[in-house]
């Protein structure tokens, strides 16, 4: 599927407790785990992003952030993209969030663009959008945010 980051950090800020560094190796380079897999893996801060990673300001207020995510202006970004595991290259977050007419969160759409959400209605008309939607992955998502923006929804 086609997916874009956004860069809002979202997906990295619980990641603290499964990526774990074991030890640095060199001034912008560590030996880490990726948790979740059991899987050793070396991680080295990529060049453009080395002086974002020098203020630990982020990581020391955020512990529960993966240590390697790092503000810049007003996006989050991952200071090893390179080298980062394969859990986190894989990782679809939200592509869009969806609300009733009065703004209430109902549910949102992963970059996989799946469905997560309780509300029976809106399950019911996500069926109408998987038999609708373009099958090109391109299309899909702006299309899927005009139908559901014509069924009453917000969606942002």
């Amino acid at each position: 599927m086609v997916f874009c980051c956004r860069q809002c950090g979202t997906c990295c800020m619980y990641l603290g407790d499964y990526i774990v560094i074991e030890q640095q190796t060199a001034p912008f380079v560590f030996a880490c785990e990726s948790v979740s897999t059991g899987t050793p893996f070396t991680a080295e801060v990529d060049e453009d992003k080395r002086e974002i990673f020098l203020d630990h300001t982020f990581p020391d207020q955020h512990p529960h952030a993966c240590r390697f995510l790092r503000p810049y202006g007003s996006l989050l970004r991952c200071t090893i993209h390179r080298d980062s595991p394969a859990q986190c290259k894989y990782y679809r977050c939200v592509a869009m969030k969806v609300a009733d007419s009065r703004g209430i969160p109902l549910g949102r759409v992963t970059g996989a663009l799946a469905l997560h959400a309780d509300d029976p209605a809106l399950r019911t008309l996500w069926e109408e959008v998987e038999r609708k939607r373009p099958k090109s992955d391109t299309e899909a998502e702006p299309w899927i945010a005009a139908f559901l923006r014509d069924k009453g929804y917000q969606v942002e």
